[in-house]
């Protein structure tokens, strides 16, 4: 009997031992399941990793292109950003160039300041000065890219000590517009426009003699049309050759050069030949459309606008010159592209190849048939849509030729100076004096004098 029952005993301790082994394994299987979900497996870390390096690294682009050209460049950004995956570019209007300038300036080195950024010439040494950008040079350094393709005259006014600060970009030049079906009904020959301005005051008197409805010429009173009309002479708007060689202290013009545009305006005025649209462009453009008036000065890159728009042909023509001087040339005007030193090198690099991106023949050659602005890389005006856009509007081709017909100097090379935006509102004010009767002597001195004092006043804000 106690036989059977020790057997007894010891089966039933066998199932209880087994019971409990398999509720333990049940427990760690439980506990290894839990564990699994909350550790993400290989294959899940590899999945997420990948996941994140093809996410496009992106550029915070600020510009200052309204109207058209805003349209062409949005469509060029919309184009690059199509063509890969791997940098995704946002343009973000900011205003004028002025306002665009201003807004960096408060947000310089935050999170809120821009990849990259367009700024327009004058504003060089503003951004230099900064200490907020990556100067190219840098890049170009490091990718061994060749600047020495892209158009000269244009990478003249960038090129500062031998480096690069900025990438050109948007490039313009004054022209004089006329209409050539006022020059016919006047007598001149519509193919042979004026050079000089003693050339231009008597056309004017013929077109105001044909048409008495009709003045002969306007100039808006722009301080950027002072510099151009200094340098076609061969004048230097600052001394220390333009700030190139060390910064200016004075203006580097002499009386009898910046006296001419003034004199030149004012017979004009008393021959009452002279269109006075004060410093509106706009206005002058509208009275030019109308038939108010047959000649002005204004940037190239309005040409395709103008020519569209006008009832009558117009022509295009180099800007004129005193004709006791030789024409020098132009001073290129525009906008360059900056970077950020802010930015994290994977942007920076990303801008890089975005900038490398509009210089390319096929990007250049829409830009410039689609706004007027130059090509930045000349190889552009071999491409067929250029070819077909200079059959169909000769008149764009003559901006180019202006440009690349003029004499490297330090006249055409342009000024570098920080306060050259206050410095045109100057000259403004004393070319509208002389619109309005005031007496030349006294405007142009006092102008002078002003350049001079914000020269001096610009050189001790920063110390020197």
């Amino acid at each position: 009997m106690k036989k059977i029952l020790f057997v007894l005993f010891m089966l039933v301790f066998a199932i209880v031992i087994s019971a409990c082994s398999s509720a333990d394994a049940t427990n760690e299987e439980k506990s290894g399941e839990e564990n699994k979900s909350e550790e993400p497996s290989t294959n899940e870390e590899s999945e997420t990793e990948e996941k994140a390096s093809e996410e496009p690294t992106t550029v915070s682009f600020w510009h200052s292109m309204g109207g058209a050209a805003q349209e062409a460049l949005d469509e060029i950004v919309e184009n690059y950003n199509d063509s890969q995956d791997a940098i995704q570019v946002n343009a973000e209007y900011q205003g004028t160039y002025d306002e665009a300038l201003t807004k960096f300036h408060s947000v310089a080195g935050t999170d809120s300041a821009p990849t990259m950024m367009q700024v327009f010439e004058i504003g060089t040494m503003s951004m230099i000065n900064s200490g907020h950008i990556e100067p190219i040079q840098t890049l170009i350094d490091e990718d061994g890219y060749d600047m020495s393709g892209l158009e000269e005259n244009i990478v003249n006014y960038y090129k500062i000590d031998d480096q690069f600060y900025s990438m050109p970009f948007n490039s313009s030049t004054p022209v004089m517009y006329y209409n050539k079906d006022a020059f016919e009904a006047a007598g001149l020959d519509p193919e042979a426009p004026p050079a000089t301005y003693e050339e231009i005051e008597e056309a004017s008197k013929a077109i105001v003699e044909a048409n008495p409805e009709m003045k002969g010429f306007a100039l808006q009173a722009y301080g950027w049309l002072f510099e151009q009309l200094l340098a076609n002479q061969g004048a230097q708007l600052m001394n220390n050759d333009n700030g190139r060689g060390d910064t200016p202290t004075e203006v580097g013009f002499t009386d009898e050069q910046g006296k001419s545009i003034f004199n030149w305006v004012k017979q004009m005025i008393d021959d009452e030949t002279f269109a006075n649209y004060g410093t509106n462009g706009d206005n002058m453009i509208s009275g030019f459309l109308a038939e108010d008036v047959s000649m002005f000065i204004q940037s190239s890159s309005t040409a395709r606008d103008v020519i569209d728009n006008a009832p009558f042909e117009v022509g295009v023509a180099f800007i004129p010159y005193p004709e006791t001087t030789e024409r020098e040339g132009v001073v290129i005007g525009g906008a360059s592209l900056w970077m950020m030193n802010g930015a994290e090198d994977a942007q920076q690099k990303a801008a890089w190849e975005f900038m490398k991106y509009l210089q390319t023949p096929e990007v250049q050659a829409e830009w410039h048939v689609g706004t007027g602005y130059f090509a930045i890389n000349p190889a552009a005006y071999d491409e067929q849509i250029v070819q077909d856009a200079y059959k169909e509007m000769p008149q764009l081709k003559v901006t180019v030729e202006q440009l690349q017909s003029t004499k490297s100097s330090i006249a055409t090379q342009g000024a570098i100076m920080d306060m050259i935006p206050e410095g045109r509102r100057i000259t403004e004010t004393a070319l509208e004096t002389v619109y309005n009767g005031g007496d030349v002597d006294e405007a142009y001195t006092t102008a002078v004098e002003q350049l001079n004092a914000a020269i001096e006043k610009a050189n001790t804000a920063r110390g020197e």
